[in-house]
């Protein structure tokens, strides 16, 4: 529910403030008409304290009911109204009070030669504080409806990011339990050591479940883990290059990021041949962001690597959308036989 606006302090004192001047006016008003000061402070004093609390009134019941667009003729209506019902309780109020003063002779007169002037005048007054009012409300209940979609936004993007991060590690806990299944017989020794890194790659990984932003630094250093489950697997024919430029290393990112995007070259590079493969990934900081490159040569032959190909790319590719709403961060390239992608994250500096 929307809040009133005679509940916000600044507008509170405003409108008091407003009042205190009017009531001024008018009583300056009475006076130049011939009216004593006693007499026309009394009128000015109960007259916009009844309208004053209408206004109040009126406001704060317009928050249990605000007329939609097709109705505002409502408002005219309620104006009329109680324009009517105010001057009915001054005059009920005012002309036995002032009459009974010894210089409130005629007072009854002058206020029904004044009437129309004074429906008028509280005709206006009611006017603009409903019309205010529905400004008001009517601005307070878009924040509201943006706030809540806002927030809708917000949350789907957390579960799908959510979902994304949690399919990362599936993806890479198969691969890596179907390599350790095939050296459990020939290689015993290289399959308990994997086992013990695929362990600890993973409770890296539940520990980065809490974790939004991490740094370049801790980034590479579970990318190494990761790295070393894969030599275990493929031997010599893995090496990797890793460059990375000294003041990029605090530079924040989204955590698992690079780990696909790798699995991606490896993928490419090692699956369809069996020759020796590096994997060169380098960082730097480039106008204001960290722009990382994993370059693997591939056989044009056997590979057919394309922008947002396989798992990986196209979950970094929507988490980044997610999270900057900008679909050019991630870029692929070819050339010859060198397939090279290029993530570019965001740094506030």
């Amino acid at each position: 529910m929307a809040r009133s606006p005679l509940s916000t302090g600044k507008f509170l004192l405003i409108f008091i403030f407003w009042w205190a001047i009017w009531a001024f006016l008018q009583s300056s008003l009475l006076i130049s008409f011939g009216l004593r000061a006693t007499i026309a402070l009394t009128d000015s004093v109960v007259s916009n304290s009844l309208i004053a609390f209408s206004c109040g009134f009126l406001s704060n019941n317009m928050q249990y009911y605000l007329p939609k667009k097709d109705r505002y003729w409502y408002i005219l209506l309620i104006s009329l109204a109680l324009s009517g019902i105010i001057l009915l309780t001054c005059k009920a109020i005012l002309v036995p009070l002032i009459t009974g003063l010894t210089d409130g002779v005629g007072y009854a007169q002058f206020f029904n030669r004044s009437w129309p002037v004074r429906f008028d005048i509280v005709f206006l007054q009611v006017g603009c504080m409903s019309i205010l009012s529905v400004l008001w409300y009517s601005s307070e209940e878009e924040q509201e409806n943006t706030q809540r979609r806002n927030d809708a936004e917000r949350l789907a993007k957390e579960a799908e990011l959510f979902k994304l991060r949690q399919q990362l590690a599936p993806h890479f806990l198969f691969n890596s339990l179907n390599s350790i299944s095939a050296l459990v017989v020939s290689r015993p020794e290289q399959a308990r050591k994997m086992i013990q890194q695929l362990s600890d790659f993973l409770r890296g990984n539940l520990k980065k479940e809490d974790q939004q932003w991490v740094a370049l630094s801790e980034e590479l250093q579970y990318l190494e883990l990761y790295l070393d489950i894969e030599k275990v697997r493929f031997g010599h024919r893995l090496s990797t290059d890793i460059t990375c430029e000294e003041g990029c290393l605090g530079m924040k990112l989204p955590p698992m990021l690079l780990q696909p995007i790798v699995e991606n070259a490896i993928k490419f590079g090692l699956y369809d041949t069996t020759e020796a493969v590096s994997i060169t990934i380098r960082a730097r900081f480039e106008n204001n962001y960290v722009r990382i490159e994993v370059e693997n040569p591939f056989d044009p032959e056997t590979s057919r690597p394309k922008k947002g190909t396989g798992f990986g790319l196209t979950s970094i590719q929507r988490r980044l959308y997610l999270l900057f709403a900008r679909p050019d961060l991630l870029e692929t390239r070819v050339d010859k036989n060198l397939f090279t992608t290029i993530v570019r994250i965001p740094q506030q500096v």
